[in-house]
C-alpha cells in the first residue's frame, strides 16, 4: 500500500485548505490509499499539468491565457456566486485533481467522447451543453451562454486536459463515479449511514450537512439544504455519490472507506432536502416517472422519514427554476 502526505492530496483535490481546516481534518501527515488499479482493458490518460502548459513553447500564448482563464473559472468557481453558482459548490468540488485526476471524475473524456448522445436529456449534447448542465445541476446555477468567453475558456481548459488523449475512445480508465455499479445493495442502512457521516464527514460538511466557511468564504461545500447540489445532479443518485465517496472521500483518505460504509453514508446524505430539480412539472411524482431513467437511483419524489422528498419549489439561491439553457434538441423524423 503506497502512501501520500495530506497536503498533497490536498493540492490533488484542487483545494486551497487553510490550517484551521487542516486542523479539522487531523494530525496523521500521510495516509493510505486504497483505491484499485486502473482496468487493464482500458485507455489509460495522464492529463497535462498547469506547469507543463507554461513549459509548452508550442501553445500560442492567446492559447494558454484562455486555458489558465478556464482553469481559474474551473477551480474557483465561487467567484461567480450569484451569477453562474447559487450554491457551495465549484467545479472541483466534484471532479477532483483539477478535473484531470482518475477515479476523481476526469472531465477530459468529455472533450474527446462528445458530441453524443445522452439519455438524460435524450438527446445529442455538445461538450458546452455538458458543462452547462454541470452548472444547471451541480451548481444549482446558470450557465454561462454557450458561445461566451467563459465558456470558451471552460472547453479550452477541457480540451486541454485531453491532450494526447484518442477521440471516442469509450474504454476510459479511471473515468466517472460507477466503480461500485449502479445497483444499489439491498442491506443499506440510513441509519448506519448516519454514524458513518458524524464520524468521517461531519467535521467539515457539518453536523446538519451545512459545509463549512472561514471568514465567509466556503472551505468545503454543503452536501445537503439549499446551498448543496439540486434534485438533477447526477451526485443525487445514490450510485454516483457512493462511488464518489468511496474513491475521494474523506478527503485526504480516499478509500479508506469500505463499500458497504460508502453505500450507506450515500444512503444517509441523499435522504435529505435539496433545491427543486429543474425539470420539475409541478407535481414531484409526475417528474420523477418523467424522468425515471435518472430518477430510478434517487430517493427523489419517494416518501423517506415520512418527508415526500422533492414536493417543494424551492430553487434554493437560484431565481428560476429552469435555466434558458436547459433547451431540448431535434434533428427532426429521418428522411
Amino acid at each position: 500500500m503506497h502512501k501520500i502526505s495530506m497536503m498533497t492530496l490536498f493540492v490533488a483535490a484542487g483545494l486551497t485548505v487553510p490550517a484551521v481546516s487542516l486542523a479539522l481534518i487531523g494530525n496523521d501527515a500521510r495516509v493510505p490509499i486504497n483505491l484499485p488499479e486502473l482496468q487493464a482493458d482500458r485507455y489509460v490518460h495522464t492529463a497535462p499539468t498547469v506547469d507543463e502548459l507554461m513549459a509548452d513553447e508550442s501553445v500560442h500564448p492567446e492559447l494558454r491565457k484562455v486555458i489558465l482563464k478556464g482553469r481559474d473559472i474551473f477551480m474557483n468557481t465561487q467567484q461567480y456566486r450569484g451569477t453562474y453558482v447559487f450554491n457551495d459548490m465549484t467545479c472541483a468540488s466534484c471532479h477532483t485533481g483539477e478535473g484531470g485526476m482518475n477515479w476523481g471524475g476526469p472531465v477530459w473524456p468529455a472533450a474527446t467522447t462528445l458530441p453524443n448522445y445522452r439519455p438524460k436529456n435524450d438527446h445529442v449534447n455538445s461538450l458546452e451543453e455538458r458543462i452547462a448542465g454541470c452548472f444547471s445541476y451541480s451548481m444549482n446555477g446558470i450557465s454561462p451562454e454557450y458561445g461566451s468567453d467563459d465558456m470558451l475558456a471552460l472547453v479550452a481548459y477541457h480540451q486541454w486536459l485531453a491532450t494526447g488523449a484518442p477521440v471516442y475512445e469509450h474504454r476510459i480508465a479511471g473515468r466517472g463515479f460507477n466503480n461500485l455499479g449502479t445497483q444499489i445493495p439491498e442491506d443499506v442502512d440510513y441509519h448506519r449511514g448516519e454514524q458513518v457521516y458524524q464520524d468521517n464527514c461531519a467535521v467539515c460538511h457539518g453536523t446538519n450537512g451545512e459545509g463549512k466557511r472561514q471568514n465567509g468564504e466556503v472551505v468545503f461545500p454543503a452536501v445537503w439544504g439549499d446551498n448543496s447540489y439540486n434534485w438533477g445532479a447526477g451526485i443525487a443518485r445514490i450510485f454516483t455519490a457512493a462511488s464518489f465517496i468511496h474513491m475521494n472521500m474523506p478527503l485526504g483518505k480516499p478509500g479508506s472507506l469500505t463499500e458497504q460504509e460508502a453505500w450507506d453514508v450515500a444512503v444517509y446524505i441523499n435522504s435529505h432536502e435539496r433545491p427543486q430539480d429543474p425539470r420539475y412539472t409541478g407535481d414531484v411524482r409526475e417528474t420523477r416517472e418523467k424522468y425515471l431513467g435518472f430518477h430510478r437511483h434517487s430517493y427523489y419524489g419517494l416518501e423517506k422519514n415520512g418527508v415526500l422528498l422533492g414536493d417543494h419549489e424551492n430553487t434554493g439561491e437560484k431565481p428560476v427554476l429552469k435555466p434558458d439553457i436547459l433547451r431540448a434538441r431535434t434533428f427532426g423524423a429521418d428522411e
